[in-house]
């Protein structure tokens, strides 16, 4: 399977939140990584066709994905920030529902939700109505329906939303079982989401993918180092001033920093090895500097 984007736009009025972005993409788990606003949910609400582009094109092995239409869609599943569902019906009859929305035939479709309901962990929860789920396990009723006809390509966005830490830990390992011969795009801007599970990570800004690679190449790609020092209390509105600063730790006789800089940000600093969260920030996060800049 190949995905290829290419210099894909989509504006809306003055706005432009996809700009001219070209990529392709095979089998495997690429993590789309960005702030909210970068443009990751509309390129996917393209990618799933929900959105025609204002320019370039999108195509599957070669083909428009437009211009496949139905054909493309049945190799596709998507699970969006918000998804509708009847609040009456069970776990059971919604993914049953859905199956059939699908072109799924009833016998398949049967033994397809059955083995979704436990791999998502609502084994328990299958006759319970969807009003009265979590937020976390309408979330996994969501991951299911996405998988729901076994796609070649699989669209995540902000998948782990509303899950507790458990419920992510479960998310990433059904990921990596469900990305064997299969493209999965996943949506996030939570580092540890993807840093265990995708085989590329793309940065998204501003409508761009501004960088691409392994969480080992996007932290050598970071042309800064990274610091931890220990400062006063009253030290710490200065160097979260002055620099970018990952992480503030207090105790009673002072303050630990970790501190994104290209020098030695203090006479005591020590140099720590970096991690794909320093990569975020030092992509994303506020300019050292700004007034109302905050970690």
């Amino acid at each position: 399977m190949e995905l290829t984007f290419d210099n894909l736009t989509k504006t809306f009025g003055d706005f432009t939140a996809v700009d001219r972005l070209s990529l392709t993409m095979t089998n495997g788990v690429y993590g789309l990584l960005g702030v909210n606003g970068a443009g990751k949910t509309t390129l996917m609400r393209m990618l799933c066709t929900l959105l025609h582009p204002t320019g370039g094109r999108i195509a599957c092995n070669g083909q428009d994905i437009f211009e496949l239409g139905g054909k493309y869609r049945r190799v596709l599943g998507y699970l969006p920030q918000d998804f509708g569902f009847y609040p009456e019906f069970t776990v059971q009859d919604y993914l049953l529902y859905i199956a059939s929305i699908k072109g799924i035939r009833p016998a398949v479709a049967k033994k397809r939700v059955h083995d979704l309901i436990g791999r998502v962990g609502l084994s328990k929860a299958a006759n319970k109505k969807m009003k009265k789920l979590s937020g976390g396990m309408k979330r996994r009723a969501g991951i299911a329906q996405a998988m729901l006809n076994d796609p070649q390509i699989l669209v995540l966005d902000e998948p782990t939303a509303g899950l507790d830490p458990n419920e992510r830990i479960r998310f990433r390992n059904l990921i990596s079982e469900a990305s064997e011969n299969r493209l999965v795009l996943l949506s996030t801007h939570i580092v540890s989401d993807i840093e265990y599970i995708a085989n590329e990570i793309l940065l998204m800004r501003d409508g761009q993918v501004v960088h691409k690679g392994t969480d080992a190449e996007l932290i050598e790609s970071m042309p800064e180092s990274v610091w931890k020092c220990r400062v006063g209390k009253a030290d710490v509105p200065q160097f979260m001033q002055k620099y970018k600063v990952s992480n503030v730790k207090s105790d009673s006789y002072g303050a630990e920093l970790r501190i994104i800089s290209k020098k030695k940000p203090f006479p005591k600093a020590v140099e720590e090895e970096a991690s794909l969260e320093d990569v975020f920030l030092y992509y994303f996060g506020e300019k050292a500097g700004d007034t109302h800049a905050e970690i």
